[in-house]
């Protein structure tokens, strides 16, 4: 917050992605934090570790430090920092907390999937709201899409719900809080028809699968796995 109250200076990824010092910093400072567990940290802003290395860890974090930097940069609030323990393949523990707001989304295995909003205290679920929220559905089908990549396949498929749903309404939202969104029930599918990393969607996959939703790979509706050799995901949909 320090870095997004000042002056943001970006530079560019070979990919052409932004990255901040705020990107930078907080890697550090959450590397720091998990090192003690001993289990081993895949970030997106760490060193690239060859799959070799990586084949043989059953469970690791998966981490992304800032997501959302063009958000970010825009000062829009809509950015995240996302956690995820990952076992053999698949997330069992997320957090994602959103720095502007002071909210917090979190779930694991045997304890379900938790909003906490500031003032966060030690115990955190003192203020925390049980997912998914107690929301209202007399609305139209809620689809919540990429504010910054929107992909032709994803406005295709928009389209697509709309001619058998009848009236749909689009939520842009910045991060991996669209996951959040559908997870805590304000809205009802996160189609992402683009390309995504893996510590992009590990922590909303276990927040979204706690509260009772489902993040399936789009072309096979398998549940998407991690720790790939490739760490880019397929094309996926929360619902």
């Amino acid at each position: 917050m320090r870095v997004y109250d000042g002056d943001v200076q970006v530079t560019f990824k070979s990919d052409d992605s932004p990255l901040t010092l705020a990107d930078r910093r907080s890697h550090a400072v959450i590397e720091d934090a998990l090192r003690v567990t001993g289990i081993p940290i895949l970030s997106e802003e760490g060193a690239e570790i060859p799959f070799e290395e990586r084949r043989g860890w059953t469970r690791l974090w998966i981490v992304d430090p800032l997501d959302g930097t063009k958000e970010f940069v825009k000062r829009n609030g809509e950015f995240t920092v996302n956690i995820a323990l990952v076992e053999d393949g698949y997330p069992v523990l997320g957090v994602i907390y959103v720095p502007v707001t002071g909210t917090l989304y979190f779930a694991a295995q045997g304890l379900g999937a938790w909003k906490a909003t500031a003032p966060l205290s030690s115990d955190i679920r003192r203020n925390a709201a049980r997912l998914p929220l107690a929301v209202g559905h007399d609305r139209p089908l809620r689809i919540v899409a990429s504010r910054s990549h929107l992909s032709a396949e994803t406005g295709a498929f928009i389209r697509e719900e709309e001619e058998r749903k009848g009236k749909v309404e689009l939520v842009s939202m910045g991060s991996s809080l669209k996951i959040c969104l559908v997870a805590e029930g304000s809205a009802d599918m996160y189609p992402r028809f683009a390309p995504t990393m893996e510590w992009d969607t590990a922590a909303g996959q276990a927040i979204a699968e706690a509260a009772g939703r489902t993040l399936v790979e789009y072309r096979t509706g398998t549940r998407m796995r991690y720790n790939k050799e490739q760490l880019r995901n397929d094309w996926f949909l929360v619902r």
